[in-house]
């Protein structure tokens, strides 16, 4: 992962992770803020935005985060309050330090950053949107397109600014025949009228992955493992 992100940080800082509910933005967002705070003399900023469900959410790793040199922010939620941390625009602007956001699912996760659209928009914020085809709503162009458009829409991210990330995954347990057949039937979904621009992939995967396919990875772990999931 750590030669991809070299690359993009040439000329990106902010890095915004959105898309539908439980496709993997949490995680990858995870990986992102672990690994650039490894490779990048500027501070690593991340902000945990998800105000739409009680679990599988970044905060529930601050500590991991903070022990891996990052600053995390997030505002506890007061009941349904979609309340905000603070910062999020001084950080944003700041060109000596990278942040990353990760965005509750679908629409309704969307909205709470769409108060941030001039930097969302910059030429130095990378929006990433994320797909995971076996989940029940990623299996059709039309549902893809329409969770796309709200999210987007939402969040006032033009679409020219966005990349796309296959997350195909069944949890833990999943194989590499697994993130292989999921990726080829998100292709063949897409059916070229949206780019895959990166596919990510469990770390130990990745041997049995990266010669089948001309994407590129993103190797990433899975921090979010609570005890019932083993």
């Amino acid at each position: 992962m750590q030669s991809v992100l070299k690359n993009m940080l040439k000329t990106k800082k902010n890095f915004v992770f959105v898309g539908e509910a439980g496709c993997g933005k949490s995680e990858l967002a995870i990986n992102f803020a672990l690994n650039m705070a490894k490779i990048s003399d500027m501070p690593v900023h991340f902000f945990d935005m998800d105000q739409t469900k009680p679990l599988f959410r970044s905060r529930d790793v601050a500590k991991l985060l903070e022990d891996g040199g990052v600053s995390v922010h997030y505002q506890d939620q007061l009941f349904d309050a979609p309340t905000t941390p603070g910062g999020v625009r001084g950080l944003m602007s700041n060109p000596k330090t990278i942040v990353i956001m990760d965005v509750g699912g679908d629409h309704t996760g969307a909205r709470i950053i769409g108060a941030y659209e001039e930097y969302l928009n910059k030429e130095d914020c990378q929006n990433f949107f994320v797909i995971n085809s076996y989940r029940p709503w990623s299996r059709e162009l039309l549902a893809i397109d329409g969770t796309m458009a709200s999210v987007l829409g939402m969040a006032r991210i033009d679409l020219s600014n966005i990349s796309v990330i296959s997350n195909p995954n069944l949890g833990l347990d999943t194989s590499a025949e697994e993130v292989l057949e999921g990726h080829k039937n998100l292709l063949g979904t897409l059916d070229g009228h949206l780019n895959v621009d990166y596919l990510s992939v469990l770390e130990d995967l990745c041997p049995a992955v990266q010669d089948k396919t001309d994407i590129p990875l993103i190797p990433v772990n899975l921090y979010l493992t609570y005890e019932w999931l083993k």
